[in-house]
């Protein structure tokens, strides 16, 4: 049995509508074919003139053939021959500067597509930190290059903590992790940005990212240049800003007692009853203001709802923002509760302390996750974790429309599934 001759997905790219490319191919073959009636006018007044073509001429211009096949021929290896040319030319001059150069699956056609499709993709801004926004980032990506990721500064543990306080920077793990999320960078060099250093030196616990960045801001003199030329480097497609540029300290009462630190705010019996920031006037970036404002898709979560989702919210001008903002506004419930944090929460409890805070009607829709089929890690059993339950007869006395489906892990039950959740988005929200 013969095989079948299949053009390879990125010849085929070339005709996807959209690319901007077929328009200027047609005026491309317009110009040719005035060529070629050129050359005929001048080759009718040759044989006018009587002039003895060589007697090779007649046998390399087949013209033993009929006139209609001999056209039908010339017309089929001239086309053959454009797209070759095109096809090569695009590789020789192009194919440096291409992602993946040396492969055909991801040529220029491809990239192209990639350009226009995303470049039509709506404007969306997510809130929020931690692992949780950097997973959202993962799946949004791949509908949209119109991103904005507003990203929580109040974390003061860990390497980012370290640099905070010998620095005086704003923290940079959480943007780092945004950063690797939205690269088109070969996987070495993300890989390379989440590298921890092992060891007891003074490099221990510390991410090369986190260095990197803090050595941007340093070189640039200012810490949202620094995140800009570090984008640059990674090829991140969207654009991350802090939620505020002034250095906020997260602070909890639980009880009688008080917890100063985002890494201390889990750290305890009581249950938190609230969180505010110290100085409690800090204001929104102006670049996430602007950003929010222009939005049409806001996505708030998911994440830690004490230490990454409130921290954001409670910013000056944030909610201001919010609501001021024609967007769609969705908030994506966590899939299990957090040890110190919302252990024993049900999705209307997530939602009742973000009105606590900030005040209801802040949401259009709420995304939970059906899927509790899946077994949690032993290490969240350990820890006593339980999956966030859904009551339908509380969920009914909020004006939100929830969105139930599963948008779980495979792998890490516990965490969101990245391309789950942003099909659910925009297959089920954004239409």
């Amino acid at each position: 049995m013969k095989a079948r001759f299949r053009p390879s997905a990125n010849l085929m790219r070339w005709f996807t509508p959209g690319l901007h490319v077929k328009r200027w191919l047609l005026l491309l073959f317009v110009a040719i074919v005035m060529i070629s009636l050129a050359v005929g006018y001048l080759l009718r007044d040759l044989y006018s003139a009587n002039f003895v073509f060589p007697a090779f001429v007649g046998d390399l211009t087949l013209q033993f053939l009929p006139r209609l096949v001999r056209a039908l021929l010339f017309a089929l290896v001239g086309v053959g021959l454009i797209i070759m040319c095109f096809y090569k030319l695009s590789q020789s001059i192009l194919g440096p500067f291409l992602p993946g150069r040396g492969t055909t699956e991801r040529g220029l056609a491809e990239q192209l597509y990639k350009f226009r499709y995303l470049a039509k993709g709506p404007r969306v801004v997510a809130i929020g930190g931690g692992t949780g926004l950097s997973s959202l980032l993962r799946g949004i990506k791949k509908y949209t290059g119109n991103i904005v990721a507003i990203v929580t500064v109040a974390d003061d543990g860990g390497s980012s903590g370290r640099l905070r306080e010998e620095y005086r920077v704003l923290p940079p793990g959480d943007i780092r992790q945004c950063l690797t999320a939205l690269a088109e960078t070969e996987p070495l060099m993300t890989e390379l940005f989440q590298h921890r250093f092992g060891g007891d030196g003074a490099l221990s616990g510390h991410s090369f990212g986190n260095l990197f960045i803090t050595a941007m801001a340093e070189i640039t003199g200012d810490f949202e240049h620094a995140i800009r030329e570090s984008g640059r480097v990674l090829a991140v497609r969207g654009q991350i800003v802090p939620a505020t540029l002034r250095d906020v300290v997260l602070c909890a009462t639980a009880g009688s007692e008080l917890r100063v630190g985002e890494s201390k705010v889990p750290q305890g019996a009581d249950r938190i009853d609230r969180v505010f920031l110290e100085p409690p006037d800090a204001e929104i970036n102006p670049e996430a203001e602007s950003a929010i404002l222009a939005a049409e898709l806001i996505i708030v979560g998911p994440g830690s709802l004490y230490t990454s989702i409130l921290p954001n919210l409670l910013i000056e001008g944030m909610v201001e923002a919010l609501r001021a903002s024609p967007a769609v506004k969705v908030y994506v419930c966590n899939i299990a509760g957090q040890p110190g944090e919302t252990l024993g929460y049900s999705v209307s409890e997530h939602l009742k302390t973000i009105e606590e805070h900030v005040g209801n009607h802040l949401f259009d829709y709420v995304i939970v996750n059906s899927n509790t089929g899946l077994p949690l890690p032993a290490s969240a059993l350990e820890a006593g974790v339980t999956r966030v339950g859904f009551d339908r007869d509380q969920a009914a006395q909020q004006q939100v429309n929830y969105i139930l489906a599963d948008v779980a892990s495979s792998t890490i039950s516990t965490h969101h599934d990245p391309d789950k959740l942003s099909k659910v988005i925009m297959k089920r929200i954004w239409h």
